[in-house]
């Protein structure tokens, strides 16, 4: 009888796992969050790809609020030179609510100081978006 833990579940920001989908394209992997993810599965997602940006990408913030304001639209995702890539966020974060919610997720490892995956501070909008919908995120 086998009695190990059987493996769990994570949908996790792509970039944590070392996949160049950074803004900059770059590659790092976030060693603590790999430490999590040993001898378990994941789906890494990136909202920004998922929302028809590119990569490299110039970087963005929210402004006027947070990833929950964004939802709302109290608050927008603007670039460094100006453009307004709100509804490319929305749709990503869209997206990776769909799929979270066709999976059995444990739980969500996300991107620190991102417009879409921060979790604290200034919470982005895919973060916003899987909070909303119940799902346990934790912040790298």
């Amino acid at each position: 009888m086998d009695t190990s833990t059987p493996p769990k579940l994570y949908l996790v920001s792509s970039c944590l796992v070392g996949l160049c989908t950074r803004y900059d394209g770059k590659s790092l992997v976030n060693v603590p969050c790999q430490n999590r993810l040993c001898d378990n599965i994941y789906i890494p997602v990136c909202p920004e790809q998922l929302g028809g940006l590119t990569t490299p990408r110039e970087a963005a913030d929210i402004i006027s609020g947070d990833g929950h304001d964004v939802l709302a639209g109290r608050a927008k995702v603007i670039t460094k030179s100006g453009v307004d890539v709100t509804a490319a966020f929305i749709h990503g974060a869209k997206q990776v609510l769909h799929i979270a919610s066709s999976q059995a997720i444990n739980g969500v490892f996300l991107k620190a100081r991102s417009p879409s995956c921060a979790v604290y501070n200034n919470i982005g909008v895919t973060a916003a978006l899987l909070q909303e919908n119940g799902f346990a995120l934790e912040e790298f």
